[in-house]
């Protein structure tokens, strides 16, 4: 139903020139979908700037018009009005003076609102503007995420019924199943994809739940009410169910997947739970669709993709990519993949788990229970006449002897290893037990991998550095010291004022060569490799992160604290 105070408000944008008659009728007919006030759906259909419409009506209805995020508010004014009241009527408290509570609105007029607010609180009120989008980022910012529906819950099932459900495991599924129950693990997880986190933790300790979400790269702890601490077994319920996973047993790791779909996007999330002194912790993976496909998009310098599209193409060989878990390994190997695949190409794959789906691939997961691992899986693949074969992770002797065999006996082989350099993938194999004339005939490419933060766009300002403070760290990076520009992120809303936003990969690509087979034969160490290899010209991971402070693309301080166990190049 469209409000006759949304037309009035389109009709003042209108006469302001700030929206067209057409997009009126599109944000009405939108309206009449959501229920939200039009000018929230005016901002989110892309129609109109925020900040444009609310000072127009500012002016227009001589009320004030306040950015909540520029702006503090005292816990005491919070504490003024319960989460589940700011929650259903769309409206925070940020000041009290002289007996009146000052509280924003989207829609300042709605006197019903109003004297309900009054009623409530036996308190004078007086209305002030905001976006409705800012309302609600108060809210789970001020009172915490999800408190209005811990606030209901509390009032539903006191904290005995709570933990007499605990030995009870038909009592237990039942609050899971309960509608706020299933309301709050959405939100979490509504936020989490609305924050860009890759990871949700669930951590119990003696008295406090902990939630914390990783977002390009690092772990942040998530504002939540001290409440939740009394609903940690049934939040742990809840997710079980939704992963399929038996509630009952807490005494066992379990694994499990749910999918899930926001908006017009279906996400997989991975479930992990462990056993804790304080009960169980839950792990969430989240599987963005946002995957890119394409060698380009995933960081390779221009030279360096020369190279790594060069070595893609080869007939035969072992490619390794190398990192710790989270550096985006697997992305690599995906688009590598992506990059060959073709009618005349057979692409089998054994992985752990299957992350995405890619159309020409035969892709097998690894499954213990039924004797399917790596090494199982790879023995099967040679029956089927493959190209090219890429194996998730080699983890043991068994798994890397067949796949490094494989790879002499005609195929192109894609893995992965947990080493801290590209030449450390050497000394790995070597220590797993594998021959140097295996190891030396079969190796084309190492490519070690990290993961830096990108310089938030929103906020990124020329930083006041002269070049001579940088001169240590960019003694062997080619580059004009004239034209030496460096680029910060002074943080904002838009970065959760960290500087960042998003994250790109940085590599050190070392191609064997017959110099590099000879040292592998003769068992030099992985230093000597290296050392070779960079007079050949490989680029170090330390130096591919300097060339993107250079770019502009990342800062000195983030290329230090992800490639420090390298040492100053």
């Amino acid at each position: 139903m469209v409000r006759k105070s949304d037309i009035r408000i389109g009709e003042l944008l209108i006469d302001a020139g700030i929206i067209t008659a057409a997009e009126l009728e599109a944000g009405l007919r939108e309206q009449k979908k959501s229920g939200d006030l039009i000018c929230t759906v005016l901002v989110k259909l892309g129609l109109a700037p925020e900040d444009k419409i609310f000072e127009l009506l500012s002016r227009h209805l001589d009320i004030p018009y306040v950015k909540l995020k520029e702006k503090k508010i005292s816990s005491d004014v919070i504490l003024k009005v319960p989460a589940k009241f700011a929650s259903y009527y769309k409206a925070i408290p940020i000041d009290f003076k002289d007996n009146t509570l000052v509280v924003a609105m989207a829609d300042p007029l709605d006197a019903r609102t109003l004297d309900d607010i009054r009623l409530l609180l036996n308190l004078e009120v007086r209305a002030v503007l905001a976006s409705e989008t800012d309302i609600q980022e108060a809210i789970s910012k001020y009172y915490g995420l999800g408190a209005a529906t811990l606030e209901k819950m509390i009032d539903q099932k006191p904290q005995e019924q709570l933990r007499m459900a605990e030995d009870k495991t038909e009592d237990l599924e039942v609050l899971a199943e309960d509608a706020s129950i299933v309301k709050f693990v959405n939100q979490i997880f509504t936020q989490a994809i609305k924050d860009r986190a890759t990871d949700v933790h669930f951590e119990p300790y003696e008295d406090e739940l902990r939630i914390r979400f990783r977002v390009d790269g690092l772990l942040y702890n998530i504002n939540i009410p001290e409440t939740i601490k009394y609903f940690h077994l049934v939040i742990v319920s809840r997710i079980k169910i939704m992963a399929e996973l038996n509630i009952a047993e807490r005494r066992l790791p379990q694994d499990g997947r749910i999918k899930i779909k926001v908006g017009d996007v279906e996400l997989d999330l991975r479930i992990s739970t462990i056993p804790t002194v304080y009960g169980e912790a839950v792990h969430v993976r989240i599987l963005s669709p946002q995957f890119f496909l394409e060698l380009e998009k995933i960081g390779f310098l221009p030279e360096d993709l020369q190279v790594i599209e060069a070595v893609i193409k080869k007939p035969h060989g072992v490619i390794f990519v190398t990192g710790p878990t989270g550096s985006g390994k697997s992305t690599t190997l995906y688009a590598a993949l992506a990059k060959i695949n073709s009618d005349a190409t057979k692409i089998i794959a054994i992985e752990d788990p299957i992350e995405y789906q890619l159309r020409g691939v035969n892709q097998m997961q690894v499954n213990p229970k039924i004797g399917l691992s790596f090494a199982t899986g790879l023995r099967h693949m040679l029956r089927h006449d493959p190209d090219v074969m890429m194996v998730g992770e080699v983890r043991d002797f068994e798994t890397a002897e067949i796949a490094i065999r494989a790879a002499l006996t005609g195929h192109l082989v894609f893995s992965t290893l947990h080493t801290n350099d590209a030449a450390g993938a050497v000394t790995r194999l070597l220590d797993m037990g594998i021959e140097q004339f295996l190891v030396s005939s079969s190796l084309e490419c190492l490519i070690a991998q990290r993961l830096v933060r990108v310089i938030c766009p929103h906020c990124k300002t020329l930083v006041d550095a002269k070049p001579e403070n940088f001169k240590q760290m960019l003694k062997d990076i080619q580059f004009d010291p004239e034209k030496v520009q460096i680029y910060e992120g002074k943080g904002c809303p838009e970065c959760r004022f960290t500087g960042y936003h998003g994250r790109t990969a940085i590599h050190e690509i070392l191609v064997v060569t017959e110099q590099i087979r000879e040292m592998i034969l003769n068992r030099l160490s992985s230093q000597q490799i290296k050392q070779k290899a960079i007079q050949q010209g490989m680029r170090t991971l330390r130096q591919s992160g300097l060339q993107k402070v250079l770019m502009g693309i990342t800062t000195f301080t983030e290329v230090v604290r992800i490639t420090q166990q390298e040492g100053t190049p």
